[in-house]
């Protein structure tokens, strides 16, 4: 490990400027690929000859191998250095997306759906870790926030490649599409990232026991950070995985037709309310370290009015409803991972990612297509998609409560690089 260069020092500013350019490509990437499935998935029910139950099985098993292959990840984070393992990974779901061409049964679907989860996991967990080792507390809202812009543009064009992809070319070829971009940016990520050192440096290394993981169960602020985006994950993952299906059935719209509505409205306000969001935290925090939490708390229970009327009211509102409640959920994106990051020590942020992950999508998205595609066989879809509102509410509680226990924000890392 390399001598630490100072923060403001023109060498590190530009090594964390080139991490956070390149991860936030990577993590564009890594939801184009999440989002592809929902784009074509009504073409593989026909295909398979599946239930809208079969079909939400398919992300219970993307989140079951995510959420296995988190304490490892985690464990792995807190201990080895995160560039190589961020490109090994990239490479593998980029190679996973590819060979789902030949997939010829619903079983090695969801054997290839798995397979992706175990890629993402370790991404997802060694990246913000990375990017917190360059940035100091204060401005890790603005950098977070920068991070999950990629998720709505992600989604976004993953619900287009899907949709458009796979109606004129068949939905294989929309897997095989996502799969170049992904092999780019990491072979861009090999050459041109460096490695941060951590920066917990000038403490003892943790230790993955059980007196740091007990350490994170006592620790309110981060569970209450995590539990509420498990709440706001349940609602998300559960409208993202549905609504194309939904515009298609309720509204009547062609899959491409329902691909690029979910897309734009994904990508247009998603991105605003990533971006108005982090802003509007990051002010605020500056009077307090509560706004981390305050602002997802406002921006759940503010989306269920108009996710009500989406689902429940006239079709000619669907849209406009749809794109208000998302605008509204994705207000919190950026200030509850950089809440998340804050509520923990350096020296364990992998351990911690890695719990959030696995709370996350145990609670929110690894069960939450599955359900409502269970109440959606025994009544409508409609309904189904109907209890993400309870979830929503539940969230903004949880954040609320959790405000309570915001920790001071404080410099604490300096901007180091291998």
């Amino acid at each position: 490990m390399a001598e630490a260069t100072k923060p403001n020092s023109t060498g590190a500013v530009a090594g964390a400027t080139t991490a956070l350019v390149l991860l936030t490509a990577l993590n564009f990437v890594n939801y184009i690929d999440r989002y592809i499935l929902p784009g074509v998935q009504e073409q593989i029910k026909g295909e398979f000859h599946l239930t809208d139950e079969h079909i939400g099985t398919l992300t219970f098993w993307f989140m079951i191998a995510y959420m296995l292959a988190s304490p490892i990840t985690g464990w792995l984070g807190d201990r080895f250095p995160r560039k190589p393992m961020i490109v090994i990974a990239a490479l593998f779901w980029s190679g996973i997306n590819f060979f789902t061409a030949s997939v010829q049964s619903y079983d090695s679907l969801n054997l290839r759906h798995a397979a992706l989860g175990i890629g993402e996991a370790s991404f997802g967990i060694f990246a913000p870790a990375l990017l917190s080792d360059f940035y100091p507390a204060e401005q890790r809202n603005r950098v977070l926030t920068i991070f999950n812009v990629a998720i709505p543009v992600g989604a976004a064009l993953g619900y287009l490649v899907g949709g458009l992809v796979g109606e004129h070319h068949g939905w294989r070829m929309a897997f095989i599409v996502s799969a170049v971009p992904g092999v780019i940016i990491a072979l861009l990520i090999l050459f041109f990232m460096k490695e941060p050192a951590r920066g917990a440096s000038q403490h003892e290394k943790a230790k993955l026991e059980k007196g740091t993981v007990l350490s994170l169960l006592k620790n309110k602020a981060y569970l209450a950070s995590i539990l509420g985006y498990a709440a706001v994950t349940f609602s998300l993952g559960g409208i993202s995985w549905w609504m194309p299906s939904f515009l298609q059935r309720v509204g009547g719209r062609s899959q491409s037709n329902a691909a690029f509505l979910m897309g734009a409205v994904t990508v247009v306000t998603g991105l605003l309310g990533t971006i108005v969001g982090g802003v509007i935290a990051q002010r605020w925090s500056k009077r307090t370290p509560k706004a981390l939490y305050l602002v997802p708390a406002i921006s759940a229970a503010l989306a269920v009015p108009p996710a009500l009327v989406c689902f429940f009211g006239p079709h000619n509102l669907t849209v406009p409803s749809l794109a208000l409640a998302i605008f509204l959920i994705f207000l919190g994106t950026g200030p509850v991972n950089a809440a998340t990051m804050n509520a923990v020590r350096p020296e364990v942020r992998a351990t911690a990612m890695a719990g959030q992950l696995l709370v996350i999508h145990a609670l929110g998205d690894a069960v939450s297509p599955r359900i409502i595609g269970a109440v959606s066989d025994r009544s409508t879809l409609n309904l189904g998609l109907g209890s993400t509102l309870i979830t929503l509410l539940l969230a903004a509680v949880i954040f609320f409560v959790g405000a309570r226990y915001a920790p001071p924000l404080r410099e604490d890392a300096a901007v180091t690089a291998a």
